[in-house]
């Protein structure tokens, strides 16, 4: 195993603020964490949505009826149950029968274009479907599944007051999300019980224990909502259901009033919105979590004017640690000359800022590559081993044995502890809270036999981002819309570009690179010629 080098100042500041471990139940499995809330309070709320609430009792009885159907069918431990439902009690008694019944939940959106949802049904070697549109799905898949596909339909399962015997362990996979990959290919992150059995003990998350009351908004696909479903359920807190619709903030507004909502997670853009427009919807929320983007010094200052100190916490996390890494508490403004920090590692979690290939600890203030080790890491990636061994290293630092995941996230050390984010190795970013590879937008675009060079890259107005593509196309038939269509048929929604620019050639910089500032100017001056043109002809 490599050793890491450090300096004594650098191995100091690491080994202060990575003193993180802290007791929890790291060798349990989720369904037996949720089964002893479900005993110890069988009649307390465990979900809410609109006027239909359901106790720990019913909840539980149902997921037991649910395991004993998909053990009649073959799902044990290890079998991979794809999962595609709106966000609903039902869904809650899905995942929990999924794992009580050894097997591992696949979240799949019925939005997603056929392609992606043959890739990822194939790749994660799922068999069975469940969900209100598994027959849909199993339609799209088709022939490209080795085997041919079991869809179940959700359905009301018959009640089980017996919990089936556990076959899964802490080290048990749970479930597997899959993010944007750089080479046209989503990437499978494997998630263990023992990352998710971790989040109800996460201070600066909660508290979640039986008087939280923890909004679910996240759609089943986005990893946030692990945090909000298993910290509720598994801290034997209440879940308050978004309804199956897309959010707006008169109706967040009624569900977080009348579901007496204590505790939050949004996603960036949505939490900036908020504060721009109502900020008044989170007066009554206790805790207000924050993250999925690099975040807007502007937008925080307002929360803080609006909100106070102790209630609004800036996190960092990506999939491959579980959802959450690190926690920057919004009690005061950092200074105006760096950017805002994602502050420090949660409990059992750790960090390090690295160069030389993960080989050196950085000291404060030199930038380097984020990288994260604990009871949060994912088992790796799905696929190829090269990926898994490329992402996922072993080192020695100071006599302690890591493995460490490298996020290409780049930051430094703040004196204070604080780390600050300051981008990517490579051209991956978030966007409204979904993490996007630009490469993998770029892969698709490239395939187009109208497409002689592209160009995509993020937009940030206000701390709201958007997705631009610039083309320089082969064929001066094809349109805008054309390559957007494309692009819908193997992408994603949120990974579609907003706007799609033709050109005739790309701006350079003395380096010889694609000039991006230019080239967002030139839809600046664009917009503006068409806004002129257009009040000539008025």
């Amino acid at each position: 195993m490599e050793s890491v080098t450090f300096s004594p100042t650098a191995l100091a500041i690491h080994s202060e603020f990575n003193r993180t471990t802290t007791p929890y139940p790291r060798d349990s499995s989720m369904q037996k964490l949720f089964e002893r809330r479900a005993r110890r309070r069988p009649d307390a709320a465990a979900v809410i949505q609109g006027t239909r609430e359901i106790s720990y009792r019913d909840l539980n009885r149902l997921a037991n009826g649910l395991a004993g159907r998909l053990a009649d069918v073959g799902v044990g431990r290890g079998v991979t149950v794809g999962v595609c439902m709106p966000r609903s009690p039902e869904m809650l008694v899905v995942l929990l029968g999924v794992l009580k019944s050894g097997g591992t939940f696949l979240p799949l959106d019925h939005e997603w274009p056929d392609e992606r949802l043959r890739h990822v049904v194939t790749d994660a070697g799922c068999h069975v479907l469940i969900g209100d549109r598994s027959g849909e799905i199993a339609r799209r898949v088709g022939s490209a599944a080795e085997n041919p596909l079991l869809a179940l339909d959700a359905g009301t399962p018959t009640a089980c007051d017996i919990d089936p015997p556990c076959t899964t362990t802490a080290e048990s996979i749970a479930c597997v999300y899959y993010t944007s990959g750089s080479t046209g290919r989503p990437k499978g992150v494997p998630i263990l019980h023992r990352g998710l059995n971790r989040l109800p003990y996460i201070t600066a998350l909660g508290p979640m224990n039986e008087h939280s009351r923890i909004l679910q908004l996240g759609s089943l696909t986005f990893d946030m909502a692990a945090s909000e479903i298993w910290g509720a359920l598994l801290g034997g807190g209440t879940l308050v259901m978004y309804p199956a619709e897309p959010v707006s903030l008169s109706r967040l507004r009624e569900v977080i009033q009348a579901g007496r909502v204590n505790l939050v997670q949004l996603p960036t853009a949505l939490f900036n919105l908020i504060v721009d427009e109502a900020p008044e919807i989170l007066d009554s929320v206790t805790t207000i979590a924050v993250g999925g983007e690099a975040q807007s010094r502007r937008h925080m200052v307002k929360a803080l004017r609006a909100y106070g100190p102790g209630r609004v916490s800036n996190f960092y996390g990506p999939t491959e640690s579980t959802c959450v890494a690190t926690c920057y508490p919004v009690d005061e403004l950092p200074r105006d000359d760096i950017p805002f920090p994602i502050g420090r590692p949660l409990q059992n979690t750790r960090l390090y800022v690295v160069a030389d290939d993960a080989r050196r600890l950085c000291g404060p203030g030199e930038a380097g590559e984020l990288c994260l080790a604990g009871d949060g890491l994912a088992a790796g990636y799905l696929g190829p081993a090269d990926l898994t061994s490329e992402h996922f290293v072993h080192r020695d630092v100071a006599g302690r044995e890591e493995r460490l995941y490298r996020t290409g996230d780049r930051g430094y050390l703040l004196p204070s502890g604080d780390v600050v984010f300051i981008g990517r190795e490579d051209d991956q970013v978030k966007v409204n809270g979904f993490r996007v590879e630009l490469a993998e937008i770029s892969h698709h675009l490239d395939a187009h036999p109208s497409v002689k060079r592209c160009y995509v890259t993020v937009r940030d107005v206000g701390g709201y981002k958007s997705l631009l593509a610039f083309v320089i196309p082969d064929d001066h038939t094809v349109s805008s819309a054309d390559l957007r269509g494309h692009l819908t048929e193997v992408l994603p929604s949120y990974m579609v570009p907003a706007q799609v620019h033709l050109r005739g050639a790309f701006p350079l910089t003395s380096h010889g690179k694609v000039d991006r500032r230019a080239l967002l100017a030139s839809c600046e001056a664009q917009a503006v010629q068409g806004a002129s043109a257009h009040a000539r002809s008025e």
